[in-house]
């Protein structure tokens, strides 16, 4: 018996408004996918993104193109071969990950290597606005233990400032989503060094990326935008300190294991990132971020509603999905 395949565009709305320096959000447009076999089911999610010239349509025709190699047992050492990495080839890999745990009863966790997944601290992400309206945020959440600060060009020093009053114990990663240039990026280190900063995500556009080679960084600077797969590595040697594995952008759990591999052999530190998802996306990153440096697995938290039995957060600790939900057998 074939292999059965479904794929939807799903719209969740946001508890909140989302900004960063590329605009706001009110709603995430996911992809989900279920693969059936034998009274199996396989699940996977991921989330298109326009940075990377994603739609849900595009994203929802890459994965059509596959129905029929996956209903005809498609490996994921063989969808590698037939989709490019980003959002289309996320969402079909976890979901064979998970399709192949439920066949097997074995959890994810096993078939890795690895023990039982433990509660962890995740980043709590606070979106740009003004800067009293950031320190009102962060009031909230001041007492979690890392927080992941959204700037842009306009008054970065403003707002960092005000959320470090509101934080003053609080580990910070600031991520300007490529707006700054090395003008400004420069002229801000002692302020982040003064602030305690933690490093700095992805402050320049991907394509500035030889700037950072001559900067004098009195912080580190973590590859985000410019780090897709473990094909990116050796050109960022030298340049960033810290890369950011998301699986939207390695291409499914598979390539994010073997892109935490390469980054340790070359002395990388790891952060684990996410897009504004469910838990459903969350729950395979989850892999990769128990072996992490840094984790920003808050995606599910800006969610109106989550989907049953996914993780949960309190302080800033994640704790891993429930029995039974995606790899957890």
């Amino acid at each position: 018996m074939r292999r059965q395949i479904q794929s939807s565009v799903e719209r969740w709305p946001l508890a909140r408004l989302f900004r960063i320096s590329r605009g706001v959000r009110d709603a995430a447009e996911l992809i989900s996918v279920v693969i059936s076999d034998a009274g199996a089911t396989g699940r996977g999610e991921s989330a298109p993104y326009p940075r990377y010239g994603e739609t849900g349509e595009s994203v929802q025709a890459q994965i059509a193109s596959v129905y029929d190699a996956v209903a005809n047992g498609l490996t994921r050492t063989e969808l590698a071969n037939l989709l490019p990495p980003g959002a289309a080839r996320n969402a079909v890999d976890c979901a064979l990950w998970d399709l192949e745990s439920a066949l097997s009863g074995t959890s994810v966790a096993t078939t890795l290597g690895q023990p039982a997944l433990a509660p962890l601290v995740t980043a709590i992400t606070i979106g740009l606005d003004t800067p009293e309206k950031m320190a009102a945020e962060t009031a909230l959440v001041a007492t979690s233990p890392l927080l992941k600060i959204k700037v842009d060009a306009s008054a970065p020093a403003d707002c960092l400032r005000a959320v470090r009053a509101a934080a003053p114990d609080a580990k910070l990663i600031v991520d300007p989503n490529e707006s700054w240039d090395i003008g400004l990026l420069s002229e801000l280190q002692p302020l982040l060094k003064e602030l305690r900063v933690d490093f700095v995500e992805q402050p320049l556009p991907a394509d500035n990326d030889a700037s950072l080679a001559d900067l004098d960084a009195l912080v580190p600077n973590c590859a985000d935008e410019s780090c897709h797969t473990s094909a990116d590595l050796d050109r960022l040697v030298g340049v960033y300190d810290i890369v950011n594995i998301k699986l939207d952008k390695t291409g499914g759990l598979t390539e994010a294991v073997r892109t935490l591999q390469a980054a340790r052999e070359r002395d990388f530190g790891v952060m684990v990132g996410c897009m504004i998802c469910t838990s459903l996306s969350i729950a395979p990153a989850y892999y990769i971020a128990a072996q992490a440096d840094y984790v920003d697995l808050d995606g599910p938290l800006w969610m109106k509603e989550d989907r049953p039995n996914g993780v949960t957060a309190d302080n800033g600790m994640l704790s891993p999905v429930g029995r039974g939900f995606w790899g957890n057998r």
